[in-house]
């Protein structure tokens, strides 16, 4: 079954059911540049080597994940000296950390967003870091000092007046929205994540898209980094945007291709608006979800109903046990007749009827067979196929194997190395031993193979300190063109 690159796809599926396996088969095989979200290294080092082929990859690891650096930079201020800019920054970081809809909950995040909203704005046109942006909010004095003044250069005044109201409202109010900013700024306390919002030469969206780049977000489960990650996804796909408008029709050729697995834990991004405006611009969006509930969670149950609504395909992994989302998947299954009869007590039919029964019983969807899905498509019925794993496509098996035979062949020359090592030692023991007795006849030769074996042991040793690491920072475009098998599943 094959999706339109402007297609939606909707991925559930619980922990360890095969999702981001048949995820990243779909990053393989995005023609343009990809953004790839994940919490954890399967999918960069799965994709990455092989992504490297067409262009680029680059990862940006703020929670330090894997011991695995960062290899661009991205400070949050970048942009926010435009008004536009500064808002959408801080609804992306507040996204991250928001804890759905709910009571006043929605009043006081409004509150946050247009308060951090100003800060950003203040600090990106005094050149100010996110530091700065962290202490105003712990304390108001100061920023009652220097914000004002720094947001009369915005030729928008509803900033200054948002920020006054916030440094001059009552202390409750304060501390309420306070406690609402906090958490966006969190991860300026974990030291990778301070690092990888330092300022630089800024993230060059246009030229992700000229050479087909990949960048990998990885981000932990625990919210303290998914505003960085959420922000940068943002910039990215925003820019985008950008620039399909002034391409030929209005979208981009090869589109962009955003893969969010585990969309709701590092990068709750506006989705119920991204998937009715991005398929247009030439931006194809792949999410995976561990369950329809969580979506919900997130997004609440408006939000959530409209980014179903607007994805045009959804694969449904087995072993769900949520009753409610059983429930709903079977319902978008549909019914079919049965035809049923009735006998009497002689057991002859006596009637024949026609009951409604569901196409899939919430109980058929929650056992289903490993690698086997369940596809909702707009305008067909909806099927059971198998989820093909990215670890099963000839390209990735040739890899692998090409590593196996690297490291096998690693193996056999460090057994050599060992074993001439332990030669040249019996050697010389046996020359120290002749040399004690027969001094004028051996003594020479004893000498010379000790300082020839201290030698190469010291070159050795060099050598083994001086190799590169086995997973660079950044993997650079190989010389060899990406092979596929060109066969797509979805």
């Amino acid at each position: 079954m094959w999706a339109l690159v402007e297609d939606v796809v909707i991925v559930v599926g619980g922990p360890r059911t095969g999702k981001t396996g048949w995820l990243a088969g779909r990053v393989l095989d995005a023609p343009g540049a990809a953004l790839v979200t994940s919490t954890r290294m399967d999918l960069l080092d799965l994709c990455g080597p092989l992504r490297a082929a067409r262009g680029p990859v680059a990862v940006f690891n703020p929670a330090g994940l894997g011991d695995r650096s960062s290899t661009i930079t991205f400070d949050p201020l970048t942009g926010c000296a435009d008004p536009v800019t500064a808002t959408e920054r801080a609804t992306d970081m507040l996204a991250a950390v928001a804890s759905g809809a709910g009571g006043d909950r929605e009043f006081w995040d409004g509150q946050a967003r247009r308060v951090l909203a100003a800060l950003l704005h203040a600090a990106a046109l005094g050149g100010k870091a996110m530091a700065e942006v962290l202490g105003w909010v712990a304390d108001p004095d100061t920023a009652g000092r220097e914000v004002p003044a720094l947001l009369r250069r915005s030729g928008v005044t509803a900033f200054e007046q948002d920020a006054m109201q916030f440094l001059t409202t009552n202390e409750r109010t304060r501390s309420s929205i306070t406690s609402s900013v906090m958490p966006a700024l969190g991860w300026l306390t974990h030291p990778a994540a301070a690092a990888a919002a330092e300022a630089g030469e800024g993230f060059d969206v246009a030229r992700l898209l000229e050479e087909r780049a990949t960048v990998f977000l990885l981000g932990a489960e625990e919210a303290q980094t998914a505003p960085l990650v959420c922000a940068l996804t943002g910039h990215i796909a925003r820019e985008a945007r950008r620039l399909a408008a002034g391409r030929p029709k209005g979208r981009l050729d090869p589109p962009l291709g955003l893969f969010l697995d585990e969309a709701a834990l590092i990068s709750p991004v506006p989705l119920e608006s991204w998937t009715a405006d991005m398929g247009g611009r030439g931006v194809t969006i792949v999410c995976a979800f561990q369950s329809r509930a969580q979506l919900l969670a997130r997004w609440g149950e408006h939000k959530a109903a409209t980014i179903l609504n607007n994805t045009a395909a959804v694969m449904i992994f087995g072993g769900t046990r949520d009753k409610s989302d059983l429930e709903f998947w079977s319902t978008l299954a549909g019914d079919r007749d049965e035809k049923v009869a009735t006998t009497d007590e002689h057991g002859r039919v006596a009637s024949r009827s026609v009951r409604k029964v569901p196409v899939l019983a919430p109980a058929q969807i929650a056992n289903l067979p490993a690698g086997r899905v369940v596809v909702i498509r707009r305008g067909i019925s909806p099927v059971i196929g198998r989820a093909r794993m990215a670890w099963r496509r000839r390209d990735v098996r040739r890899r692998a194997r090409g590593l196996a035979r690297v490291e096998a062949e690693s193996r056999r020359h460090h057994r050599r190395e060992a074993v001439r090592t332990w030669a040249d030692l019996q050697v010389e023991r046996v020359l120290v031993v002749l040399a004690a007795r027969w001094p004028a006849r051996f003594g020479e030769a004893a000498a010379r193979l000790r300082s020839s074996n201290a030698m190469f042991a010291e070159l050795r040793a060099i050598r083994s300190t001086d190799q590169p690491e086995d997973r660079p920072a950044l993997i650079e475009p190989a010389d060899t063109p990406h092979e596929s098998d060109g066969r797509e599943q979805r």
